[in-house]
């Protein structure tokens, strides 16, 4: 199974750079029938950055005024794929300006010469579908200002690069990309003259994509929250321009609509940003919101006694909690999963409290790799191994992992307390080798004020209760295990004098108190936070509860409660920082 998926990647490959060769080779006459409007959202602050010459792509900076953004890092594989997503056009159409149009021009004009010959990169389907989205949304302000070589390029460059797209839109692979390469077919097929014939195909395949990808429950196999909002994006852009140019747009594509908006209203925190788990990040500020107001779908509250994506939701008062409840996605879709069964995060206000480190992709293969290990999340690990473990994966590009001996159980159960709700989870992940299951508890008050939770590593089964034994003889140290609570940069922490609680102040000037019952050693670790847009990852703190596995059941309670003199509201207007998003 592994050489015939490694086999048919290649031919992929080939096959995609045949197409392109042969579709730029093509003289196309094209114009526009209609020029969309805008749909896509960029960073103004990024876009002035790009305009004066200062490129962070991929985590790497480089400052270089006079160079183009095809020059910035050559040989560097991850900065290329970055650059070629051609989100950067976005931010600089954030900006407007003459000088930010100048830039755009020029190197649209670069990538056209470099590569329009279809014999280098940038010309997979899922890539050549998200730049056609991008250069038709801003065809205006690209081909204003009587530029004669975008004149003479631009519309035949966009020719090519649909007849390619019209082909190899079937060769996208499941997930994010395809939905990319059939909604930039859509969009080229409705906007560009003589591709009209190329939308019909494209509609059907999106429909029928939406119908197997999209679950009952609103969620995409990868369980990515940030994946499932772009997909959500597109399918809304596609069912726009269908809308705009007076097709009726198939009834699976409202339907897929109305599934995920609940979902992704419930995997949003008190703050407006995503919960970030399986390699995904808070999102764009503005972005969510502003796709469910051009979906249309109404607005429905989320069932708080549902999983949703595999997340379990609990808000109380100004508080959100989020916990991955369900087993991680396996195979394919899993090169971006990380091991996080049963972590959790927390938001008060607008401000995160407890967090998961997040995806280290943008700061290279080391960094991605422990972002998604379990020490990196807000949960329970046992002897430092992760609760899934990572695999080469066959058939993928820049070394790409696999998870793979994941949990195969994951229980998660809701009830309701006289003063609040009960989340109780399992997971089976530690079970093969060491005959435990972590079990966790965790009660939120109705007022979001107080969060008990209890953790325990136990051998359930007889069989379980002999592996445990059977390890614990054969291994020279204890099973020993760490409770792990992340905390966001912006929280400013301290261990209390005597050394039994932490002292957790936000920069809304809340304060919570940790607390736990004497099972467990306390201690205040670094931490780092990783986040897509920082040239290097952020410092932060975590608490740690240490312990050692010396019987068939072990227990550890902690809590996080806000100090007594901390109001309910606080009055936070401290605009947040542009980075965090």
């Amino acid at each position: 199974m592994e050489f015939a998926r490694t086999w048919r990647a290649a031919v992929t490959r080939a096959l995609n750079r045949f197409h392109a060769r042969k579709a730029a080779k093509t003289s196309v006459t094209t114009r526009f029938i209609t020029e969309p409007e805008p749909r896509t959202i960029g960073r103004f602050a990024r876009g002035r950055q790009l305009v004066n010459g200062n490129f962070l792509f991929a985590g790497a900076f480089h400052q270089a005024p006079s160079t183009s953004i095809w020059d910035i890092a050559p040989g560097n594989p991850l900065v290329a794929e970055d650059v070629q997503r051609f989100d950067w056009l976005d931010d600089l159409a954030a900006v407007g300006d003459g000088r930010a149009r100048a830039k755009a021009q020029t190197w649209v004009i670069d990538w056209i010469e470099r590569y329009g010959d279809g014999r280098t990169d940038g010309w997979d389907p899922g890539l050549t579908g998200r730049r056609l989205i991008r250069w038709i949304n801003h065809a205006a302000f690209l081909q204003r200002g009587h530029n004669d070589q975008i004149a003479a390029l631009f519309l035949p460059s966009l020719g090519q690069q649909a007849t390619f797209l019209s082909n190899r839109w079937s060769a996208a692979p499941e997930g994010l990309p395809q939905f990319e390469a059939l909604t930039g077919t859509i969009i080229a097929g409705l906007a560009l003259e003589g591709f009209g014939d190329r939308v019909f195909p494209a509609v059907d395949a999106l429909a029928r994509a939406c119908a197997r990808q999209v679950d009952d429950e609103g969620g995409v196999p990868s369980r990515n929250p940030e994946h499932l909002l772009e997909i959500f994006t597109l399918v809304t852009w596609a069912f726009q321009a269908l809308s705009d140019a007076g097709q009726k747009p198939p009834p699976q594509l409202f339907a897929a609509l109305s599934r995920m908006a609940p979902t992704l209203r419930a995997l949003r925190h008190a703050d407006g940003g995503l919960a970030r788990f399986h390699g995904g990040g808070r999102g764009l500020d503005g972005r969510l919101d502003h796709a469910l107001a051009d979906s249309k779908v109404p607005i429905a509250p989320a069932d708080q006694d549902a999983l949703h994506m595999g997340f379990a939701r609990i808000n109380a008062g100004r508080t959100s909690l989020i916990i991955d409840a369900a087993p991680p996605p396996t195979g394919p879709a899993s090169v971006n999963a990380h091991a996080s069964t049963l972590a959790f995060e927390v938001t008060s206000g607008r401000r995160p409290l407890l967090v998961n480190c997040g995806s280290g992709r943008s700061f290279g293969h080391d960094w991605r790799r422990a972002g998604r290990a379990t020490p990196s999340h807000s949960t329970l690990c046992l002897n430092g191994m992760s609760s899934s473990r990572l695999t080469p994966a066959k058939g993928h590009a820049h070394g790409e992992e696999e998870l793979t001996r994941t949990p195969e159980t994951v229980r998660c159960e809701f009830s309701m307390l006289e003063d609040g709700r009960r989340l109780e989870l399992s997971h089976d992940g530690y079970r093969p080798q060491h005959g435990l299951t972590h079990a966790r508890i965790i009660d939120v008050s109705l007022d979001g004020r107080n969060i008990v939770g209890e953790d325990y590593v136990a051998a359930v089964s007889e069989p379980d209760k002999k592996r445990f034994w059977a390890r614990s003889e054969a291994s020279a140290e204890a099973i020993t295990f760490n409770i792990r609570f992340h905390l966001h940069p912006d929280v400013d922490a301290t261990v209390d004098l005597r050394g039994n609680a932490v002292s957790m102040v936000l920069k809304s000037g809340e304060v919570w108190v940790f607390r736990h019952d004497g099972q467990a050693r306390l201690a205040l670790e670094p931490s780092v936070y990783l986040e897509t847009g920082r040239l290097k990852p952020r410092a932060a703190q975590q608490v740690v509860l240490s312990s050692t596995a010396l019987d068939y059941a072990n227990r550890v309670r902690w809590s996080f409660a806000k100090a007594q003199d901390t109001p309910d509201a606080v009055r936070d207007l401290a605009p947040p920082d542009p980075a965090d998003g």
